[in-house]
Order: structure tokens, then sequence, then C-alpha cells
């Protein structure tokens, strides 16, 4: 049963931004799935950036908007970065976005809730608000028990309200 419980975050700058993806993927391991949502400009490819670097990864992560899925070696973990805002559902099923998912790396899925009905069960969406200047909203919705776990011991750090 999907977790009822939502987390916040709110980033004033690109640090605190980065603090928060420093945070989170802390607590990744393979097969980790974030899916993360928002209006245009609201600063999921800055987000994902922030969690590459984290994860180690080197040189330029931009968002894969044409091509939908790029892959990339991190130190810690391989991170795939998806962004599915040009896919049909009928597309995005046709890409066996399964082998990602239950892989041995963590997936981000920018647009996420275009193709909701193929995405895991057990995964933690991320919805970012542009609050306006530099100020974001993050929204975390955990689903399964260790995203769950993931938020609780993020909270009982401080990171999260």
């Amino acid at each position: 049963m999907p977790s009822t419980r939502s987390y916040s975050y709110q980033s004033v700058g690109l640090e605190q931004t980065v603090y928060l993806a420093d945070s989170l993927t802390s607590c990744f391991i393979p097969g980790t799935v974030v899916t993360l949502d928002g209006d245009l400009g609201a600063g999921k490819t800055a987000f994902a950036q922030a969690v590459a670097k984290a994860l180690g990864v080197h040189g330029i992560v931009n968002s894969p908007t044409f091509t939908i899925i790029k892959e990339y070696e991190g130190e810690k973990l391989p991170f795939y970065h998806m962004d599915v805002y040009r896919l049909s559902i009928e597309e995005a099923d046709d890409l066996g976005l399964d082998e990602y998912f239950y892989g041995s790396g963590v997936t981000l899925i920018e647009w996420s809730s275009l193709i909701e009905e193929l995405l895991p069960v057990d995964r933690l969406s991320v919805t970012i608000e542009n609050c306006g200047d530099q100020t974001r909203l993050f929204r975390l919705n955990p689903h399964g028990d260790s995203y769950e776990q993931w938020c609780e011991q993020l909270k009982e750090n401080g990171v999260l309200i």
C-alpha cells in the first residue's frame, strides 16, 4: 500500500538543492527509482545534476529530452537519467524500462507522471515547486518501506520536515 506520508524540503539556491541531493543519495542502493515532476523551469534538471554529482558522475549531465535515456557510470552507482516528456505511454512501454528500474543503478525519471502506470510500486516521488527567485519547495512522497525509512531518517537528521 502506498505511503500517505509526505515530506518537504525548502531550498533557497542551488547549494541547498545540492545538499538535499547529497543527503538523499547517501541512502541510495542498486535499484533505487526516483521520479521527478514539476513545471518547466522548476529545477528538475538541476536536481538531477546534483544527484549525479553526489553519485560520483564526472562530466556534463544534461537533460535527456531528445535522447530519452542517458546512462552514466558513477563512482558509487550507475546513474540512469530519463526524460519522458516527449513519449507516449506506448513508446515508453516499448523501451523496456523495467531493466533500469530493477537494475544495478539509480534511475531518475523527469516528467514521470506521464508514465505513471509503468512506474514501479516502490519508488521515491519528488515534486518541485518554483516559489519565485531561487526558492524551490521539494515534496517527497515515499512509496515502499525502504523509501519511507530513508525519509524518516532524513527527517530525524533535520533535513526533511
